[in-house]
């Protein structure tokens, strides 16, 4: 079951083109599915750019690279997925979305297939639950960017076996990843501490206690946190902290996760950070510009 050789990816966005790269250099065959050409073909543009970067700085030889990256086939198409030994959804953090990505594969991918998905938040008991393979379903959190983090959150459904659990950990260490098991509740370990910080910061932001550029050099240089708070949250995409806030919040039942006012202001207005092009700081010119 650990003996991975072809490994099929759902989603070319930030995080399925970063879990395509590491699973290329690490020797696996990768077969990326997005909806689009134009989603496939700006994914598979990332990932020779951040390719091309780390051989730059001597991380990686233009051979390999060249080998990676011919191991990387891209469809539209679920039927691909046939052959597959590992399937990955990396879709956007919507529980909808997944299942019906869920429901498409289980009609398309070999009985021995492990299910596994990228989600930040979502419980991968209710996720698994919607399959045909619940003991073959497991949750691998990835962290972003994945070529350059080495975390990879491990989380068990209640029905996933003891094989499909040492799978991921093959995986992992495949792929030089560091694990971390997290208990299947709502964010689990990373997310759980990580986006309540944020949107505090948003909540400092609303009720004026300080700008953009305070709040971020405060936690920067304050708490040596490698960018600020609100730099952070524009990078992971503020679509995607209102997602699991509002997961934490309905899940945990507590007002201390209720998203801020102001968060859910800017996805309404589509100022989703830097892919948006606008969010706590406008990045369309030369340099970011804070939008508040």
């Amino acid at each position: 079951m650990a003996d991975f050789k072809t490994i099929g990816i759902v989603g070319a966005g930030q995080m399925g083109n970063g879990i395509a790269h590491v699973c290329a250099l690490a020797g696996y065959d990768v077969i990326l599915n997005d909806l689009s050409q134009d989603a496939l073909e700006h994914g598979l543009a990332t990932i020779e750019t951040n390719m091309t970067r780390q051989v730059s700085r001597e991380l990686l030889s233009v051979e390999d690279m060249k080998t990676a990256l011919h191991r990387i086939q891209t469809t539209t198409e679920y039927a691909p997925f046939g052959s597959i030994d590992l399937a990955i959804e990396a879709a956007t953090e919507n529980r909808e979305i997944k299942e019906k990505i869920f429901a498409s594969l289980c009609g398309v991918v070999p009985d021995h297939t492990i299910l596994a998905t990228n989600t930040s938040s979502i419980s991968v008991t209710r996720l698994a639950s919607t399959t045909d393979r619940p003991e073959r379903f497991i949750g691998l959190h990835f962290m972003n960017p994945v070529p350059l983090m080495n975390l990879m959150e491990i989380i068990r459904g209640l029905a996933t076996d003891q094989a499909t659990y040492e799978a991921a950990l093959a995986l992992a260490k495949r792929l030089g990843k560091t694990i971390t098991n997290a208990e299947d509740y709502p964010a689990f370990i990373v997310n759980r501490i990580l986006m309540p910080m944020i949107n505090e910061a948003v909540y400092a932001l609303y009720e004026g206690v300080g700008s953009v550029e305070s709040i971020d050099t405060a936690l920067h240089l304050g708490a040596n946190h490698p960018m600020g708070p609100l730099t952070l949250a524009d990078f992971i995409g503020l679509d995607t902290c209102l997602s699991i806030m509002q997961v934490l919040h309905d899940g945990l039942a507590d007002t201390k996760y209720r998203p801020c006012p102001l968060l859910v202001k800017y996805v309404e207005a589509g100022w989703l950070g830097r892919k948006a092009g606008r969010g706590f700081y406008d990045y369309r010119g030369d340099t970011p510009v804070p939008t508040r």
